[in-house]
């Protein structure tokens, strides 16, 4: 999946080998364009809106991975309506996302009282839960990325990046060209994920731990708070990337890419390619140049 300014395009390979398309305009809500502009509330608006345009992405391939296209006619028998499938999948993406933020939030918070008898003091608690979260998510990554069905996910994470690569270095967007790059990218979610971990730490120690109930209460307050900051400093490293010293800044994000991409076959890149292709078609009629590249998302 790519997105551009005002197009989202994910592109699948059919059980014929063929490849199909899904188009998702990038349409807001003027209210919500509005908090776009706005630092650190325009991160949460952007990620939720992110969380439910990339449900609807995923179910497009998923009810037509392993399908014969001839079949496809039955998909619209399958549905009760178009707009309420819509809507549904986009609700369940950001309530599964929020989900799991709150698990990985309050959990760390819970192991880590458990600690208190050894690390009392506040800093000592903060620093502890937010390493216990930093173990829970690198465990979890990596046994889910075992499977073979995410493993293919990050496959095609991995090649979504090779091919941002290849065209950011002015390549041609073959798969030879395109397997030769590297398969992290600083624009890359995944080092939000990563962001949220270290900069709770800081904000978890502007509030109170005790008493425990407090100490979560105020873990799920803060989390737009974590998340509008954490966006920010994914934008800014992102603006450091080609600054000597200041660039290992995205280092953790890119170290995280690690378990978050695998390398693909080149069948997987071609698909990549294709779907990168159909955007540059729709949004700049392929006369998009380097620079605007920045627009484009993974």
């Amino acid at each position: 999946m790519f997105g551009g300014k005002s197009q989202t395009v994910t592109a699948i390979r059919r059980k014929d080998q063929t490849i199909d398309y899904f188009y998702l305009p990038r349409k807001s809500h003027p209210t919500l364009q509005k908090l776009k502009k706005i630092p650190f509330l325009r991160g949460i608006v952007a990620i939720l809106e992110a969380s439910a345009n990339g449900s609807q992405h995923l179910n497009f391939s998923s009810e037509r991975y392993d399908r014969d296209p001839e079949n496809d006619e039955n998909l619209a028998e399958e549905k009760v309506s178009k707009t309420t499938m819509i809507l549904g999948v986009a609700t369940l993406g950001v309530l599964s996302f929020l989900f799991g933020k709150f698990v990985f939030t309050l959990v760390p918070a819970i192991l880590a009282s458990f600690t208190k008898p050894i690390f009392s003091s506040d800093i000592a608690q903060v620093l502890i839960e937010g390493l216990i979260k930093l173990i829970l998510l690198l465990v979890y990554i990596y046994f889910v990325s075992l499977t073979p069905l995410i493993k293919r996910v990050f496959q095609y994470h991995g090649a979504e990046h090779k091919v941002i690569n290849t065209f950011e270095n002015n390549l041609e967007l073959t798969v030879e060209n395109v397997q030769s790059q590297s398969r992290l990218h600083y624009r890359c979610g995944s080092s939000f994920i990563l962001f949220t971990v270290f900069v709770g730490v800081f904000v978890y120690m502007l509030v109170p731990i005790d008493p425990l109930w407090l100490r979560l209460v105020d873990r799920i307050a803060l989390i737009p708070v974590v998340l509008g900051i954490s966006f920010e400093v994914l934008q800014f490293t992102n603006k450091l990337r080609e600054v000597p010293v200041l660039r290992y800044l995205g280092y953790p994000g890119l170290w995280l890419q690690l378990l978050t991409t695998k390398e693909p076959s080149d069948d997987q890149v071609e698909v990549a390619i294709a779907s990168f292709n159909e955007l540059l078609k729709i949004e700049e009629n392929q006369t998009i140049s380097k620079e605007d590249s920045q627009s484009l998302q993974m």
